[in-house]
């Protein structure tokens, strides 16, 4: 083992194996370990038996009561080891802290990554490969650090210098500026994370205005970070304004459309002309408004079809939103029935099948009208409301269809077929009377 002061402290360690006040620090760590759990075990509980009051914050620490146990017993065997070392040596102690604060570093980790890229869903095969890496990587450093090899290791990647451009970086520099960057960048989703999710359950916000302050905070957060992590790496800010150049030449020339869609998704979020929920009909496609995102809006069809449309075509075209102001819709029937038929009795029976149909509303109240006088009859209609669209129109169509039909047929109500008159000029006598005989045959048949 190299000689170095945290292999002293094992050889330390291991000679206090024969040493009786090494029960006293197993008993200190036991004791630790035990209320940094049982602490984390009362904090879950307490916020659960107040999912009404405390339901964001409950959110939150239900979560993160894995990442508060180690935490706490960190916290405890840091306070512990300064006031045993009075009395004895405390060399298990002093090992257990970067152990201890190993396994804490990991569970934070998981925790902010689960709460920006896995809320709400299971975690990708993508996250579940990135902490198994990350937690690697964070045991192998506690290994280095405990054998002594971790300076060697820093001043060996100081020594490998790479050119990059006129100048020349070493590893480790480089390294620590992309470790910076991400740091940096995780912070900031994960504050965005929770931003999005407090202003989410505000529910005296329209939705609308919920998704673009989510959508706003999170670029702001994102901006931020990369400033914050370029300045930290000790790139110089104004090289920027090179890149702002060719993105606007990008923007000219072939960026316009997608731009367009964002712009237009922060109008549309900003006007509030649409939410999320809406029962809306864009050109051909007809459905529930599932998310509204900064460049294009998902439009989920009645039959399961989920139609991502750009938000440029929100602007550009007219929108048929059949719940902007109300929920309400209105539908309506036709049907045509005999010149004998009764018609006020028809009409108030086709207010009373249409009121029984479960989804009709029953105010407005169903009403029933006598259109215009076909050839073949009178033609009548039958309007009703419904105030749940997303629900689909042609179920309840296809009920009320059938419950008029129904009492049609209980009435005794003629639903007359399409008749026509042919009568046939200038013929011969023959063909008058092949005529006449092939009728005659058919009509004895």
């Amino acid at each position: 083992m190299r000689n170095n002061a945290f292999s002293s402290l094992l050889i330390d360690f291991w000679s206090d194996l024969h040493d009786p006040g090494l029960l006293g620090q197993v008993a200190t760590l036991v004791f630790c370990l035990s209320v940094g759990w049982a602490i984390a075990r009362v904090v879950r509980h307490r916020l659960t038996a107040h999912d009404v009051q405390l339901r964001v914050v409950r959110l939150g620490v239900e979560s993160f009561s894995r990442v508060l146990s180690p935490l706490v017993s960190l916290a405890l065997i840091a306070i512990a080891k300064p006031l045993l070392a009075q009395y004895q040596h405390v060399n298990l102690l002093k090992v257990a802290i970067p152990l201890v604060g190993s396994f804490a570093l990991i569970r934070l980790s998981f925790y902010v990554l689960h709460r920006i890229f896995v809320r709400g869903g299971k975690a990708g095969i993508f996250v579940l490969i990135f902490e198994k890496a990350f937690a690697t990587l964070v045991w192998l450093g506690v290994a280095l650090y405990i054998t002594g090899w971790w300076p060697d290791l820093l001043q060996y990647l100081d020594d490998i210098v790479l050119p990059v451009g006129r100048h020349k970086v070493s590893l480790l520099t480089m390294l620590q500026a992309a470790a910076s960057v991400l740091v940096t960048l995780v912070i900031a989703l994960w504050a965005a994370a929770t931003l999005e999710e407090r202003l989410m359950r505000m529910d005296s916000v329209h939705s609308s205005l919920r998704v673009v302050m989510a959508r706003m905070g999170r670029a702001v957060f994102i901006l931020v970070a990369v400033l914050v992590s370029l300045s930290l790496v000790g790139i110089d800010l104004t090289v920027l304004s090179v890149f702002g150049g060719a993105l606007g030449v990008g923007l000219g020339l072939g960026l316009q459309k997608i731009v367009s869609s964002y712009v237009s998704g922060f109008v549309i979020l900003f006007e509030r002309s649409l939410a999320i929920g809406d029962m809306v009909t864009i050109d051909k496609y007809s459905g529930q408004v599932t998310q509204i995102n900064t460049r294009y809006t998902v439009v989920r069809g009645l039959e399961g079809v989920e139609t991502v449309i750009p938000n440029e075509m929100l602007l550009s075209g007219p929108v048929l939103n059949y719940s902007l102001t109300d929920r309400a819709l209105r539908l309506s029937t036709r049907v045509t029935v005999g010149y004998q038929t009764d018609i006020d009795l028809v009409l108030r029976l086709m207010v009373q099948v249409a009121a029984g149909v479960p989804r009709v509303a029953s105010s407005p109240a169903p009403q029933s009208y006598l259109i215009k006088f076909e050839a073949d009859g009178l033609e009548l209609e039958l309007g009703f409301w419904i105030s749940d669209p997303e629900n689909g129109r042609t179920n309840v169509l296809s009920d009320v269809n059938r419950a008029v039909w129904k009492m049609l047929q209980e009435n005794q109500i003629e639903v007359p077929y399409p008749q026509r008159e042919v009568r046939l000029i200038n013929l011969s006598p023959e063909s008058e009377s092949r005529i006449s005989n092939t009728v005659r045959a058919t009509e004895t048949s």
